[in-house]
């Protein structure tokens, strides 16, 4: 019998969410968009136009999918972080799967919640952590998992978070003030991080956590003296600051207009004197990064100490000349190691022959269409039709049981860091303890 699309509904009209419904329109054969809901009225009609969606199928909530009866197979649900359990809840009591973007829950209660509401109505709920899906982390887990380089003694992970991609999201955007998007910076930025190294250890679970974060280079203090509080207003440094709202969003086109430009529909204006207006105004983008109301860190050191006796660090560091991610594991028997953005991976194991000590594998990703996390986006989007489906999944596929983990591990470190550094234990069975831990945190 020939198989039907899996249909679905985009949930929060957003840059993620209409990159993973995008998988639609090269394979109708496998997922069909039949609805939208989003409380923007021209991102529905975006969505309307691109899927040819009637009126009866656009909704201004979650909430008034829920409150009609099922219509389609799944949800692809691209809300805001702060936004994911209250939007995922009703939908899945009305029996939809789900694919929701990361992190799926912003504390430990919410994840408890979601959790129960997912196995109690049977549904299943896939997390987008689309690095799983590179084959740079799918090459990783690949030998680690045929016993390459042995027992994991450490794992090493550094994420460089670049200097336009940090005022942009995290100073003057939409994750730099823990009370409007209730995500920390380690949780919205790193919960990829982190669960790619829990993911990387498999049923060796953290036992401590510790970690340290401040907010140490975006205040006012650092602030220029002769800075004004909007580029392209009053400040004389506009041509020759960094940070510059001129330089990073008015003289790169296409660079960040989908978070500058959302008042215009995401859509860069053609007019340079509206754009100024609107940058010398009411404009977040068009801030002194220095004199933001940001309250995130910039910078957050995290290790784990896992079951075995493995430890694990990763360091977000933000600010730098340029955005990337590098790792490096050691086991008993060699190491693995690259910078993803490099596209090279290293295998380098200990050669027990007595002419050589060690050998060393190379494999070089630049070849492969990269975009997308790695080519990651529509990788993932292929495993969750199987997964939804019911058939045999990759090694990436991520439900939220196995999400846990690592979002766990963020909660803990966010824990650790506001107390100082104190070690945050778990001192219990690993499926017990998670569950434990979510309850008690």
């Amino acid at each position: 019998m020939e198989k039907q699309p899996v249909t679905a509904v985009i949930v929060g009209c957003g840059h993620r969410a209409m990159i993973y419904a995008a998988y639609a329109k090269d394979h109708p054969d496998e997922l069909r968009i039949v609805g939208a809901a989003d409380p923007s009225a021209k991102a529905l009609q975006e969505a309307a136009r691109l899927y040819k969606l009637p009126e009866n199928r656009l909704f201004a909530s979650a909430q008034e999918v829920a409150a009609v009866p099922k219509f389609a197979d799944v949800v692809i649900n691209g809300t805001m972080d702060k936004q994911h359990v209250e939007t995922s809840l009703p939908l899945l009591r009305r029996g939809y799967d789900m694919l929701l973007e990361k992190p799926f829950a912003v504390n430990a209660e919410e994840a408890n919640a979601l959790l129960r509401c997912a196995r109690k109505h049977h549904r299943k709920v896939m997390v987008c952590h689309v690095l799983r899906y590179a084959h740079f982390y799918q090459t990783i887990k690949e030998w680690i998992l045929a016993g390459k380089i042995g027992k994991i003694i450490t794992v090493n992970s550094n994420e460089y978070v670049s200097f336009d991609h940090i005022v942009t999201s995290y100073v003057r955007g939409k994750w730099a003030k823990f009370e409007n998007c209730k995500s920390s910076m380690l949780l919205a930025k790193c919960s990829h991080d982190l669960d790619i190294i829990t993911w990387l250890l498999g049923e060796d679970r953290p036992q401590k956590v510790t970690s340290f974060g401040s907010r140490s280079l975006f205040c006012a203090e650092n602030a220029p003296k002769e800075a004004g509080t909007r580029c392209t207003l009053d400040c004389p440094l506009v041509d020759s600051c960094i940070y510059s709202a001129k330089r990073i969003y008015l003289d790169r086109p296409g660079a960040w207009d989908g978070y500058v430009w959302s008042e215009f529909g995401c859509v860069r204006p053609d007019d340079m004197t509206v754009m100024l207006e609107s940058l010398n105004t009411d404009n977040p983008y068009g801030r002194c990064v220095y004199k933001c109301d940001n309250d995130v860190v910039d910078r957050q050191s995290v290790m784990l100490s896992f079951q075995s006796g493995a430890l694990a660090t990763h360091n977000m560091i933000g600010g730098a000349a340029g955005g990337g991610r590098s790792i490096h594991i050691t086991g008993t028997l060699g190491e693995i190691y690259g910078a993803f953005d490099e596209n090279r991976l290293h295998l380098k194991v200990i050669d027990p022959r007595p002419d050589t000590l060690t050998q060393t594998q190379t494999v070089d990703f630049s070849g492969e269409d990269l975009s997308g996390h790695g080519g990651g986006d529509m990788r993932l989007m292929a495993d969750f039709i199987r997964y939804v489906r019911g058939e045999k999944t990759s090694v990436s596929c991520t439900g939220l049981d196995d999400s846990l983990a690592g979002h766990l591990a963020v909660f803990m470190a966010d824990k650790s860091n506001e107390s100082g550094g104190r070690p945050v234990s778990i001192d219990m069975p690993p499926e017990e303890a998670i569950l434990t831990a979510l309850a008690a945190l």
